[in-house]
């Protein structure tokens, strides 16, 4: 595929702006697309695991906070991520 004249393989993260037409031409093989949108926000960005803060001090807050409480405490009986053949929780049993 291309977009705006330039070869697209594979997984790839293109940036395009909204206010400008893109150009966007397949091959013969299917393609599929995951478009996002959004304003930068303005402030530092700071990523460890699955934790998104501010700062390096803000993360290891998260830690702590996730260590100490799991983000307010996990009711299940275990870390499984399925608990049971019952539909009691996001995950199905197979």
């Amino acid at each position: 595929m291309t977009i705006d004249g330039q070869i697209v393989n594979g997984q790839s993260s293109i940036e395009v702006h909204c206010n400008k037409p893109v150009n966007v031409i397949n091959g013969s093989e299917p393609s599929e697309f995951l478009m996002l949108q959004g304003r930068p926000i303005g402030e530092p960005i700071v990523q460890d695991g699955p934790f998104v803060m501010n700062s390096d001090v803000e993360i290891r807050q998260a830690y702590v906070d996730y260590r100490q409480t799991r983000f307010g405490d996990w009711p299940w009986p275990s870390n499984a991520p399925v608990h049971g053949p019952d539909k009691k929780k996001f995950a199905l049993r197979s």
